[in-house]
């Protein structure tokens, strides 16, 4: 059952073109199923997949204590991997078909209000080749409000500082060119002719942001420096490495920005997942209302 679990991974990373991180979630979520399958209900063979099976599943998941759009998300592997062995004939049958997935709370996006970003913005001491990479990257995420995973991918070759643009790759290996502001654009500049270099030392790398050993710099590598920036800035909300962009999102529309537009920067395939931040907006909205309206 493992060779078709292999199957399916190559099949979503090299002709889907799917995210690294969408790929490591696939991987995990079957391995778990599989794991299931075969020791706990006995399964051996794909062919013997039944839909009581993949409830049976999906309760224990919820015995173990997993939130329901992790649930969800194993559910969505599920299917999309019957999907897979149906269409390449290893099995005659989608037992995933007929179930439903259960709808679940969708959270609000937690956003920085705007004099705390830019205290996030400002703390990094242009001192060292550390602080100018730092406050480039900050800069660029609240400009742009693209993924960290875009931001790290980036090149060298991908910065159009003078015409204003960055081109990114997002989900699924999708191109957008998304327009940056002067000064995330200024501290880009200053990142790449006073720091860049002295991080790269010997090495040879297009990548644009780079760690200290000269090679492209991680997700884990840049959440773990996030914090840090955070503590220092004395932001005591929870961050996550999407905490700019949501801001960059919710900032803009407060602002009058069209919704059709952000979504284009934010490189969302439906407008449903842009709207989310609408509901933040009036969430603010009524927030400042009872804190200011005499009546309220």
């Amino acid at each position: 059952m493992k060779d078709q679990i292999k199957d399916f991974i190559h099949y979503v990373m090299v002709e889907r073109g799917l995210s690294q991180n969408t790929i490591v979630s696939y991987d995990r979520d079957l391995k778990s199923y599989s794991l299931y399958l075969t020791e706990t209900l006995h399964v051996t063979d794909w062919n013997y997949v039944t839909r009581i099976h993949i409830i049976q599943y999906l309760k224990h998941l919820k015995d173990s204590g997993k939130s329901g759009k992790t649930s969800a998300r194993h559910l969505a592997s599920i299917r999309s991997f019957h999907q897979f062995l149906l269409r390449e004939k290893v099995t005659d049958k989608d037992p995933s078909v007929h179930i439903e997935t259960q709808k679940t709370e969708r959270a609000l996006p937690k956003v920085l209000a705007l004099n705390e970003v830019e205290r996030l913005l400002d703390t990094p001491k242009l001192t060292s080749p550390f602080g100018y990479r730092d406050k480039a990257m900050l800069e660029l995420l609240y400009a742009t409000g693209i993924r960290v995973s875009e931001m790290i991918e980036l090149k060298t070759t991908d910065v159009h500082l003078s015409m204003g643009f960055i081109r990114c790759f997002g989900k699924g290996r999708k191109e957008r060119i998304v327009p940056i502001g002067e000064a995330a654009a200024s501290a880009i500049e200053e990142y790449m002719t006073k720091a860049r270099g002295k991080l790269l030392k010997n090495n040879v790398s297009d990548a644009l942001f780079l760690n200290h050993h000269g090679k492209q710099i991680s997700r884990q590598g840049f959440w773990k420096n996030l914090k840090k920036i955070a503590l220092e800035a004395g932001i005591k909300k929870e961050l996550t490495p999407h905490t700019l962009r949501h801001s960059f999102a919710t900032h803009l529309l407060e602002n009058g920005a069209d919704l059709r537009a952000v979504q284009e920067m934010l490189g969302h395939a439906d407008i449903s997942t842009t709207q989310i931040y609408t509901h933040v907006t009036k969430t603010r909205l009524k927030d400042v209302y009872k804190q200011f309206h005499p009546r309220a």
